[in-house]
């Protein structure tokens, strides 16, 4: 006989665990890109922009898409990315607000903050690791949330 709640325990656990592996490779990876310039960061949102469009179209294939090919990986097909989003990333895949920061470099990383209000009213900075490939174009390398303390919608 299946324990439902073992069960339970296991997809938590299987969360966690491809949230930790998906930040660890957003800071390991590093970019082939050395400088970021307005034209830049203009494409980071725009990639960024076609995804959250995505997600609320549920077109969830065309947003695997936009993730670089280390991430694409680790899920290997867009229902199994869709899953980890809708569990763990609602704010950015159903957000109420979205709005795009100064892009910056964090640990070497180049980084497109953006603040948002997730559907539950909280709020958080997203931090999306950019990419760049081969070809120039750039892809979502991960996203990391933090909330904002006491900043609610």
């Amino acid at each position: 006989m299946f324990d439902h709640t073992f069960g339970r325990s296991l997809r938590i656990v299987f969360k966690r665990l491809v949230f930790v592996t998906l930040t660890l490779a957003a800071i390991s990876i590093t970019s082939t890109a050395t400088a970021q310039s307005d034209s830049d960061a203009k494409a980071f949102q725009a990639v960024i922009n076609a995804q959250v469009d995505a997600f609320r179209r549920d077109a969830w294939g065309e947003a695997f898409s936009y993730a670089a090919p280390t991430v694409r990986s680790i899920f290997g097909s867009p229902e199994r990315f869709r899953s980890m989003v809708l569990s763990g990333y609602k704010a950015v895949a159903r957000p109420k607000v979205f709005e795009f920061e100064e892009a910056t470099t964090i640990k070497g990383r180049l980084t497109q903050p953006v603040f948002v209000v997730g559907p539950d009213g909280v709020a958080q900075r997203a931090l999306y690791f950019m990419e760049c490939q081969e070809d120039g174009t750039w892809k979502i390398g991960g996203v990391m949330l933090v909330r904002i303390a006491d900043r609610t919608t």
